[in-house]
């Protein structure tokens, strides 16, 4: 029997298209999770909730979801200052973040996934878009443009962020917060207020996710538990606080998950890429490219 050659072609374009996406679904949570060291269990609540807003906004306006997710990225970056502030008021400077903070998160994931379910109901939701249904083919390899341009998009906000936190002083400042706030303090820099600002900048990549995900498929409320495990797992694959890490490490869960779903079946591709990223850690503890 000859090797089918096209079929492994095709799932490794689709699963490097899938990493694109998983790349973006977790930006916010290397932020959050990888720098800050707050587990943000919330994250992929935030992102429905900018899938919800892209189908408002495109049902009503017609206007494209991406470029109403780029519309929203203030009013998301405020909501996520505003979350942090709460979470910190609260809990991190009683010292009570590790249970407790975890807790005020579950409670903000369903409080969003009821409300959602309140206000919409649990129909699936879709957008439209003059990309979603037309294909690019290079000979045998296929390119939807449903997965094609958030990918693309997707690479361009993790490059954008790559150099926001290399190239300017708050972003030198978010990743240093985590390791020694007292230097921080003797630069003028408020601790208080740089984890502010980069919990804000994680909550707003969720407005981008969320239209890239209503994009790929459908959406209901409770959809966002599936990316719950995946977004974590990226996240540590790749090497906490690292973004080139998360975005390699979501394009190899891509291509696995991918290559798996083609050749043994979709049930099978949680499992074999969670192995994945048991095998890698047990070699590599500190992930793909951490430090």
């Amino acid at each position: 029997m000859d090797f089918p050659v096209e079929l492994l072609a095709n799932a490794i374009v689709a699963g490097l298209l899938l990493g694109g996406f998983y790349a973006a679904v977790t930006a916010g949570i290397s932020i959050a999770f990888g720098i800050l060291d707050i587990v943000n269990i919330a994250h992929p609540a935030f992102i429905i909730l900018g899938s919800y807003i892209a189908y408002i906004v495109n049902t009503n306006f017609g206007l494209d979801p991406i470029l109403v997710s780029l519309v929203m990225l203030p009013a998301f970056y405020v909501l996520g200052g505003a979350v942090y502030q709460v979470y910190y008021v609260s809990f991190e400077r009683r010292g009570q973040e590790a249970l407790r903070g975890l807790a005020f998160f579950f409670g903000l994931l369903f409080i969003t996934e009821v409300g959602l379910v309140l206000v919409f109901g649990v129909d699936y939701r879709y957008v439209e878009a003059s990309y979603i249904g037309p294909t690019l083919r290079f000979s045998f390899v296929d390119l939807p443009f449903r997965m094609l341009i958030p990918c693309l998009v997707s690479l361009l906000l993790m490059l954008c962020l790559q150099l926001y936190l290399t190239r300017t002083f708050i972003g030198r400042a978010i990743m240093a917060v985590s390791q020694d706030q007292l230097a921080l303090r003797l630069m003028a820099a408020n601790p208080v207020r740089i984890k502010r600002i980069a919990f804000g900048i994680s909550i707003a990549t969720a407005a981008i996710a969320g239209a890239f995900l209503i994009v790929i498929q459908p959406v209901e409320p409770s959809v966002g538990r599936e990316y719950i495990g995946r977004v974590f797992a990226i996240c540590v694959l790749g090497g906490m606080g690292s973004l080139p890490g998360t975005v390699v490490a979501a394009m190899l869960l891509g291509i696995v998950e991918s290559i798996t779903a083609t050749f043994y079946g979709p049930s099978w591709a949680p499992a074999v890429s969670f192995g994945v990223l048991l095998l890698t850690l047990a070699f590599r503890p500190a992930g793909i490219l951490g430090r």
